[in-house]
């Protein structure tokens, strides 16, 4: 971040210098909660949490370099000491803020955050120095953390913002005002703690409730294929800019379509231009996350040529989503566990379905490894049916339900739909899809591995590129 003394640090969290031998010291390095990431120059952040105690470590941190910590009470090193931790960096990352002056632009939305985080990054980082939220980093601490790696070179500063009820996107948002807030969706990821779509669509639109007025620069970037999100445009006094695939969305997409290999491709309208796109990502669920990054970018000022450019050329920053690997042996590993939700779970789904045309042309066949959606509530066992059904009507080859019982829902589902036999099948866990899957895989076949964080079936994918591996637990 931007070099601040310890005493000016003690004055913007409002905390007691203790054991600082020179107050003028600076931090000149990272803001970090990790001792393992301390470098020289930085400020480490002790929280309590339920295993660990960063108190406990301050003075590690501080032979390793740190300047000084940030703790609730004195730990025999150099400290700034306040009365809340988490409090005081959201302070501390606010006055960065304000102080850089930097264009924030905050996106939140039921599926598919971080991956258009992830593009918006990458093409603004064409445009300008730009800092982003790393991975789903996205709550109380990650944010201020994020924002505080900014610098005075740092011209975008790109934060999610994820929720889990209401008034959790208004507190974030005074922790980093954002000038431009964008919306992606409003599906059914968390239904369970929120209680409905409605609540849901309620907390995500705090975010445009925090834009500044549109005459003071802000702006609501808005999906118009959504009509919860559509609707959050008589909740804002920022301008209102839609995006989406509707004929009044100043960027639009038209001609959306596939390549053989399952890509997306198309043509890209914003109101200064118009250029073809083909997204490196698989599925066409990130043709919207495209549309977002690129009506953020347009109003940022990027010409659509460059846009388009940087679109096409964008990759995923972001671990075990859409991850897509290709073994010797012609089998392709797609990793998408990082999470899951309904909304996620079918784009994912039609993503495999669009990637295995090819592979069946060939005599392949595709696989969906499945585990649950968690958050669900009462809505949970209608939707791993409705998964289930879905994997059948896509013609997806095998149907691999791994876990206990919402895997037990998604294999009944598809069996109700019309798979009987072997095209579908329910393993306890893991290591035993793992064996599954090495004794029946063959050249050619594409299998998609998703399910809730909680399940880690990410293991799956990681012991099937590693042909000598096991599932490790977690």
């Amino acid at each position: 971040m931007i070099a601040l003394s310890l005493a000016e640090i003690a004055e913007i969290v409002g905390g007691q210098a203790h054991d600082i031998p020179d107050p003028a010291a600076r931090i000149t390095g990272p803001v970090v909660i990790d001792s393992r990431e301390v470098r020289d120059g930085s400020l480490f952040a002790a929280f309590a949490g339920e295993r660990v105690d960063g108190h406990d470590y301050a003075r590690r941190a501080v032979e390793a370099g740190a300047t000084a910590v940030l703790a609730a009470r004195p730990v025999g090193v150099p400290a700034i000491v306040v009365d809340d931790v988490q409090t005081a960096l959201g302070a501390l990352a606010r006055a960065v803020v304000e102080r850089l002056g930097t264009d924030v632009v905050a996106l939140t939305g039921s599926a598919g955050k971080t991956s258009t985080k992830d593009l918006i990054a990458q093409v603004l980082e064409r445009h300008a120095p730009t800092v982003w939220t790393p991975g789903s980093l996205n709550n109380e601490i990650g944010l201020p953390l994020t924002a505080l790696r900014a610098t005075d070179e740092t011209r975008h500063l790109v934060l999610e913002m994820g929720a889990r009820g209401i008034g959790h996107i208004r507190y974030l948002t005074t922790l980093t005002p954002p000038r431009i807030g964008l919306v992606l969706n409003v599906g059914s990821a968390h239904i369970g703690e929120f209680g409905g779509r409605e609540q849901i669509a309620l907390a995500k639109g705090e975010m445009v409730e925090s834009l500044p007025t549109e005459a003071e620069g802000g702006v609501a970037v808005l999906n118009a294929d959504d009509p919860f999100v559509r609707a959050m445009a008589d909740r804002t006094k920022a301008r209102v800019t839609l995006f989406g695939e509707a004929d009044e969305a100043a960027v639009r997409a038209e001609n959306v379509h596939l390549t053989e290999t399952g890509r997306p491709s198309f043509r890209l309208h914003t109101p200064t231009g118009c250029s073809d796109v083909t997204l490196r990502l698989y599925g066409e669920h990130h043709v919207s996350n495209a549309l977002a990054a690129a009506a953020v970018a347009h109003e940022l000022g990027m010409p659509v040529e460059e846009i388009a450019t940087a679109l096409s050329e964008a990759g995923s920053l972001s671990r075990w989503r859409m991850e897509v690997t290709e073994r010797p042996d012609g089998v392709t590993i797609v990793n998408d566990a990082y999470n899951a939700n309904p909304e996620s779970m079918r784009a994912a789904l039609r993503a495999l379905a669009a990637m295995g045309r090819a592979a069946r042309a060939r005599g392949a066949r595709t696989w969906a490894v499945l585990g649950k959606m968690a958050e669900l509530g009462d809505a949970s066992l209608v939707e791993h049916d409705a998964v289930g059904r879905l994997a059948v009507r896509l013609n997806v080859s095998k149907l691999v339900a791994v876990g206990d019982r919402e895997a037990s829902w998604l294999q009944l589902g598809a069996y109700n739909e019309g798979s009987w036999g072997e095209e579908s099948v329910h393993v306890s866990d893991a290591q035993a899809a793992v064996d599954l899957l090495r004794s029946e895989l063959r050249p050619g076949d594409v299998v998609l591995v998703k399910a809730s964080r909680s399940v880690g079936l990410e293991q799956v994918a990681l012991a099937l590129l590693d042909t000598e591996g096991e599932v490790t637990g977690r």
